[in-house]
């Protein structure tokens, strides 16, 4: 009996020997779990690189299609660059006496570029624009005798015409060409520079022209250039031709006033005077002959009563390719107008045209 119980005894020890070696190690299996499974959660995965590098690493362009698009057949790669611009036009309208006519309206004006009629965009009558003057004293020794009264009907010009949105610079030129005054409204600054002028021997005219468009080049609104000079051209280095396109590329309004002390002198150069006529015509300005005082004041009277009654006429040109060179700029009255009673008497003034490739 006693063997029988110990044998029981020993049985049942081993059973719970058996149990908790079981529950040890079921904790310890369940315990490896849940640490993988922590660690799992808690370390975090390595980036993907395949999908990385689809999002990082943009894709290059699609040849076949770029070249359908830019190379279509056997055509030529060419490129043409288009540079609309808008296109500023100051237009002087007088009668059949030479007075400025101001009464007019837009749909009375025809602006024709290169013979293509041209959609106006802008219009304004007696422009409030600023007005940009260079002012140029020929002081050379064949104008010695009229100088006094060149300068004096200048400064009143000066004083008449000048606003405080205005500028005015007084340039002089014999061999050389001086800018006396930068551009200013102040005619306190003129006057002091005006009894300073002094006298030279020979006359740069085209040097003079050339280098005042260069001053009003960059200035804005309105620019204008009044040359007092007998027309002679002695010594300049920049050639006519050189003279012309940059006043039109600086849209520069040339006024030529034509001293003639002497209208039959011998002496007079019909070909310098012949080139500011022209210049004055491909501006869009005009010229004067002066004897005198009194034909020097009327016509420094005749340019500010013009400049008090421009019409700004813009557009924007309907086709232009900048490989070309030159835009004539033509604009008609619409003979039709009820503006004016005779629009068959009206003479119509403007530049005749522009570059649309500067050489500067």
């Amino acid at each position: 009996m006693f063997s029988t119980c110990w044998t029981s005894a020993r049985a049942t020890a081993a059973v719970r020997e058996l149990l908790v070696i079981s529950a040890l190690s079921c904790a310890w299996w369940c315990a490896l779990c849940i640490g993988q499974d922590a660690a799992a959660q808690s370390v975090p995965h390595p980036p993907d690189s395949q999908k990385q590098q689809s999002r990082s690493v943009p894709h290059p362009p699609d040849s076949p299609k770029q070249q359908s698009t830019t190379d279509s057949g056997d055509q030529p790669n060419t490129t043409f660059k288009v540079n609309v611009k808008l296109v500023n036009v100051f237009t002087t309208v007088t009668n059949s006496g030479g007075a400025p006519v101001s009464s007019l309206r837009e749909e009375d004006f025809q602006v024709f570029e290169d013979g293509k009629l041209q959609k106006i965009a802008v219009f304004h009558r007696e422009s409030e624009l600023p007005l940009s003057i260079v002012v140029a004293v020929d002081t050379s020794l064949s104008t010695r005798g009229d100088q006094k009264l060149e300068l004096e009907s200048a400064r009143r010009f000066a004083h008449a015409i000048l606003r405080p949105i205005d500028g005015l610079s007084l340039f002089q030129f014999s061999e050389v060409v001086d800018q006396v005054t930068p551009f200013t409204a102040d005619v306190r600054v003129i006057d002091r520079a005006i009894n300073h002028i002094r006298s030279g021997a020979a006359t740069a005219l085209y040097d003079t022209l050339y280098l005042g468009s260069e001053a009003l080049l960059p200035r804005r609104g309105r620019k204008v250039m009044v040359v007092i000079t007998d027309g002679g051209d002695t010594v300049s280095q920049i050639s006519y031709q050189q003279a012309v396109r940059a006043a039109q590329e600086a849209e520069v309004i040339l006024y030529s006033i034509i001293i003639v002390p002497i209208e039959s002198s011998a002496g007079r150069d019909i070909g310098g005077e012949h080139a500011l006529i022209q210049l004055s015509r491909d501006t869009g300005g005009r010229y004067f002959y002066a004897s005198g005082l009194e034909q020097l004041d009327a016509a420094f009277r005749q340019i500010g009563d013009e400049l008090r009654t421009q019409y700004l006429i813009a557009y924007y040109p309907s086709t232009r390719l900048s490989d070309s060179d030159f835009r004539r700029i033509d604009i008609k009255i619409d003979p039709a107008t009820k503006d004016y009673p005779n629009p068959a008497e009206l003479q119509v003034r403007h530049r005749s045209g522009y570059y649309t490739m500067p050489t500067r």
